[in-house]
């Protein structure tokens, strides 16, 4: 140990002047806010986004559209991936939603929808949200069942 490689005992020295703890501290008086006005006031916040009186963003932008807050958003599902889980061996004869979320296909609290990408050509019976029309004329082509809950 040398001088040169001396260091404080970790945690022994504090970061910065402890802010509005009397004239003598430096920091004392106006703790740093300034004189008057309304951010050196106790329990002063301003709103997200304020700009000062200047018209905020969030309404200088045009605002267009229709937003249908009864939508229901669906996650979708291929027939190509329901058969190369038939392939891989990872289904056998019926497809669910928790067989779906085992797979990591859609997330438990998913609305699902089959969709027809690809080709079936395993019997299926498939018990889900929705189908398409493509997608359940293939299931059933193939000799499986399409049932909706």
């Amino acid at each position: 140990m040398q001088l040169n490689n001396l260091k404080p005992a970790k945690g022994s020295i504090k970061k910065g002047k402890r802010i509005g703890r009397g004239e003598g501290s430096g920091k004392g008086g106006t703790a740093t806010r300034g004189h008057k006005g309304q951010k050196s006031r106790s329990g002063y916040s301003r709103k997200i986004g304020f700009e000062g009186g200047q018209m905020p963003l969030q309404r200088r932008v045009p605002k267009f559209g229709f937003k249908n807050i009864n939508r229901k958003e669906y996650q979708g599902v291929n027939l190509d991936k329901l058969q190369q889980l038939v392939d891989d061996g990872k289904i056998k004869d019926t497809v669910d939603l928790d067989i779906l979320i085992e797979n990591r296909l859609v997330g438990k609290n998913d609305l699902v929808k089959i969709l027809g990408r690809g080709e079936l050509k395993a019997k299926l019976n498939v018990t889900v949200h929705k189908f398409t029309a493509t997608a359940k004329e293939a299931i059933e082509k193939a000799g499986g069942k399409a049932d909706t809950i």
